[in-house]
């Protein structure tokens, strides 16, 4: 009978993928259908004030 041993390192670096893919995905789903276009302009502007960088 063989058994196979599982570490904790093996697990979790099978995991980080597959939520890391989740949560891009989730974002994208949310850009492309919820979120309005003005609400996306006002955050990255918003954002590019905050860095002070020139965005006019």
């Amino acid at each position: 009978m063989t058994t196979i041993a599982l570490s904790n390192t093996t697990v979790s670096s099978r995991v980080l993928p597959v939520v890391a893919a989740a949560f891009v995905g989730m974002a994208l789903l949310f850009v492309g259908t919820i979120s309005q276009a003005a609400v996306l302009h006002d955050a990255s502007h918003d954002t590019r004030h905050a860095v002070v960088a020139p965005c006019h």
